[in-house]
């Protein structure tokens, strides 16, 4: 299997934006979804992850999954266009008061029509209604070309890099 390198930029948003997030238009819909079910949450990270190479969770067991899910700190959204799962974020509240978006992202069919932007903004929004010290993630050069540029349109502010090689299927 190839070898390729990966660089992982970290960023953050110490203060919530000034202009609230543009609402989606009426035929797409953000929700929480509240006791995801394992398959359902499988199927979006499987979905969302594939052209990413996402497989740190690929292993988990549904029971991994449901004590993951069941915690406090963890929520998942999901985006709904014209009913059909569009995409889904994932925060994750810290110790240190920091809300994560760990895990971001649109389904293939779904990409290209202006949907990561509004995604990305309820994501902020959300994160900030949990009143965080900070919101941050990290994303990487094998995410899609357009992540990096949307974070930063949307005030994320890089403040970490590093490099590794990672093994591709």
């Amino acid at each position: 299997m190839p070898t390729v390198e990966v660089t992982r930029t970290y960023l953050e948003m110490r203060t919530r934006p000034a202009a609230p997030a543009e609402p989606p238009p009426p035929e797409v819909r953000i929700e929480r979804v509240e006791r995801c079910p394992a398959s359902f949450w499988r199927y979006l990270y499987s979905e969302v992850g594939r052209a990413h190479h996402w497989r740190d969770r690929l292993s988990w067991t549904d029971e991994e999954i449901r004590r993951y899910l069941d915690r406090p700190e963890v929520s998942v959204w999901v985006m709904y266009d014209h009913a059909a799962p569009a995409g889904y974020f994932e925060l994750r509240r810290h110790d240190d008061g920091s809300v994560e978006l760990a895990y971001f992202g649109l389904l293939p069919d779904f990409v290209g029509r202006g949907l990561g932007r509004l995604l990305l903004e309820a994501a902020i929004d959300r994160a900030w209604a949990m009143r965080p010290t900070r919101v941050w993630l990290h994303t990487c050069t094998l995410d899609h070309p357009a992540a990096l540029p949307n974070y930063t349109k949307r005030g994320f502010e890089p403040y970490r890099e590093e490099r590794y090689t990672a093994t591709i299927p």
